[in-house]
């Protein structure tokens, strides 16, 4: 068995967002569970950027979610108008102890207590053009392909290591 295993231990987390950040986001996606949104985490979009939280519905229409934990977060972020380009709706999620006054009107606003969320404002709709659509719903499949399979090698590479541990023992 090696030392150092040049896998993730666990493929669907990378370790980039803090733990408030997570908090949000898993009441987010319970919220969107619900409303039968479909979602990828950290899902790099055709600018480059990494969008924060990407659903679709069953029509196809694209939110994406940009997660902020405090009033800093915020305002030294610069990227988030960009998400525009690449959303029919543009929703900021946080938590309670960050002011919802703080967030742009022009955007939804979602808030977490880290079990589940509510949709305080919804966000208005700009519709994207049929090819983005198209390239980012292709990218949303792949990246999702990709994930599944990364999740199921990482599974049964678990599986075997521990079934050889058992036998050596």
């Amino acid at each position: 068995m090696p030392i150092i295993s040049p896998h993730n231990e666990n493929p669907l987390i990378d370790g980039r967002q803090s733990e408030r950040a997570m908090m949000v986001r898993r009441g987010v996606q319970r919220l969107f569970t619900d409303m039968r949104l479909s979602l990828m985490p950290e899902l790099v979009l055709a600018s480059g950027r990494r969008a924060d939280l990407v659903a679709i519905n069953d029509k196809g229409d694209v939110w994406i979610v940009e997660i902020k934990t405090s009033v800093e977060d915020f305002r030294t972020d610069r990227k988030w108008p960009d998400y525009r380009k690449h959303s029919d709706r543009l929703f900021f999620a946080t938590h309670p102890g960050v002011p919802a006054d703080l967030f742009p009107e022009d955007c939804g606003l979602i808030v977490s207590d880290g079990w589940s969320a509510a949709l305080v404002r919804d966000a208005p709709e700009h519709r994207l053009a049929a090819s983005t659509r198209k390239a980012l719903l292709l990218r949303f499949a792949r990246a999702a392909a990709d994930r599944l399979l990364q999740a199921e090698i990482s599974a049964n590479f678990s599986r075997l290591e521990s079934r050889d541990i058992d036998s050596e023992a």
